[in-house]
């Protein structure tokens, strides 16, 4: 039976659950497992999903994409800077040791020097410790985002990642794609720890004895986490029974899934945009505007939503979906294949040239049958596509090198606000501060920078969408990048086990709140 949830679903039945009588063990299947347990290491999907299985953040989003308390049990601004946060006291982290307001010190910290996230905290000054149980977190102007940023902070257990360990490595070190203490170690407030791992073949987490939330109705008191990368495999699995939970389900399963009676299927639309980004520094031609509005008219991203995706997503023409505040709704998908040809000849190029292109073959839906059409539709104009697709542990390390000429990548806002996007796709990359870290494409517009640097200071929701919708123009007329389309969130689970009450279109379920019959 298919549940349809959007990202402000009413969460009533999920308290109304009773704890039943007896733990259950949940067989789960991922198309991939996280690729470290360091949760600074990378910002991606992955990552959140362990962060929100290992450790609590100090507030979190609902399905209404309103604020729940977690660690944090209240918090109140105090002025246009400062928002003061009252941590739970009993909070104890997998160690044993009690959290307290230094924990969120130590993690702010942390996160301010890790390559990927520092750019979520780019507008905060500091984490003040005010005593053992109360932190203020302070942001450098007004900045209407910080109940979004905290989101972020999972306070992590100072003591456990302070010195060295046998190797001599400190602890606390964060090392990318790399070999350091906290990519295999970790030590957080969660609901789950992890009691063994094997990358790329099963994850094994058990219930926290001494989980701070006695209140939650969760009642799975083991996880075994099996990545299955193939998506029919992964639901021909869960159709007979050997897994209990399954995401994401492929487009064309979902009838399938739908029509048995062994499972119930819970599909919300999706704010997630999938692109290509053009490597102008890589690539000189793609330097040109109008080389780039080229690939933009060539590729048939409505035809993508229909074939591949089955029309399970949305058509895009900008990185901001509909209901955020950036969105432009003058902005429409523009497949024109004979203007294509025409900016080619224009721009000098009508006998085309050739690129590589790299693609995971397991982190979006049909990622690797989506890239393979675009090559196909780009041989239409006379580029020449060499691609090469690849599981996500090791297309991450190539896509921070920038190792291919267009690069597939899709985001979900970190913050659920237009500005996210732009903050690390689109904007001048800049290893300071964090800005433009996935942006392959080395794009840079000056007026798109400071729009977004304006944004982050403006309080007044009307005067930021009037700045973000600018910003979404000039990076449709310049194609900045190539957008695809919104791609729709699936996940299916056996009867009785109600992934409905856990699962949100941040796509973090929260699976210590899963109950299952």
């Amino acid at each position: 039976m298919k549940k349809s949830l959007t990202g402000f679903a009413v969460l009533a039945g999920f308290l109304a659950v009773a704890w039943p009588l007896h733990a259950k063990t949940l067989n789960l299947a991922y198309d991939a497992d996280p690729v470290s347990l360091d949760i600074h290491e990378q910002l991606s999907g992955g990552t959140l999903q362990l962060s929100h299985m290992v450790c609590d953040p100090l507030i979190r989003w609902n399905q209404e994409l309103g604020f729940d308390p977690r660690v944090a049990s209240s918090w109140e601004r105090l002025d246009e800077t400062t928002v003061r946060f009252h941590l739970r006291q009993g909070v104890k982290f997998h160690s044993g040791r009690e959290m307290t307001a230094e924990d969120v010190k130590f993690t702010f910290d942390r996160l301010k020097a890790s390559e990927d996230f520092k750019g979520i905290f780019v507008n905060f000054s500091d984490a003040v410790v005010v005593d053992d149980h109360t932190v203020d977190l302070v942001t450098i102007n007004p900045y209407p985002l910080v109940e979004h940023t905290a989101t972020y902070i999972f306070p992590l257990d100072r003591e456990f990642f302070s010195g060295n360990d046998e190797r001599g490595r400190d602890k606390a070190e964060i090392v990318k794609h790399g070999d350091s203490f906290a990519s295999t170690n970790i030590s957080c407030t969660g609901p789950y720890t992890v009691s063994s791992r094997e990358q790329g073949v099963k994850v094994v987490f058990d219930r926290f004895a001494d989980y701070w939330d006695t209140d939650s109705p969760g009642n799975v008191n083991q996880i075994i986490f099996t990545p299955i990368k193939e998506g029919p495999t992964r639901v021909a699995a869960l159709l007979s029974g050997d897994i209990d939970f399954a995401a994401p389900i492929p487009p064309a399963d979902l009838n399938r899934i739908d029509s048995s009676e062994k499972v119930d299927l819970v599909t919300m639309s999706g704010t997630r945009i999938i692109t290509f980004q053009l490597n102008q520094k890589r690539k000189p031609e793609l330097a040109d505007a109008r080389v780039r509005l080229a690939i933009v008219h060539a590729i048939n991203n409505a035809g993508i939503v229909e074939k591949i995706m089955k029309n399970f997503g949305t058509a895009a023409a900008q990185q901001s979906p509909k209901g955020y505040l950036g969105y432009n709704a003058s902005l429409q998908p523009r497949f024109d294949l004979e203007k294509a040809r025409a900016l080619m000849a224009e721009a000098g190029h009508a006998d085309g040239f050739s690129v590589t292109m790299m693609a995971p073959n397991n982190r979006y839906v049909n990622d690797a049958k989506i890239a393979e059409a675009v090559a196909g539709m780009l041989a239409k104009i006379n580029i020449q596509v060499d691609l090469t697709t690849m599981p996500k542990a090791q297309y991450w390390p190539k896509f921070d090198e920038r190792a291919a000429d267009i690069m597939m990548i899709g985001w979900h806002s970190d913050t659920e606000d237009s500005a996210n996007f732009t903050e690390f796709l689109a904007m001048t990359p800049d290893e300071e501060t964090g800005y433009g870290q996935y942006n392959s494409g080395n794009y840079s517009n000056s007026e798109v920078d400071r729009l977004v640097l304006d944004s982050a200071k403006e309080t007044d929701p009307a005067m930021r969408a009037v700045m973000l919708q600018r910003v979404e123009q000039i990076l449709h007329d310049e194609a900045a990048f190539v957008p695809l389309h919104w791609q729709d969130r699936a996940w299916a689970a056996r009867k009785g086990v109600h992934i409905d009450q856990v699962v949100n279109v941040m796509n973090f379920p929260y699976l210590g709140d899963l109950v299952m019959d």
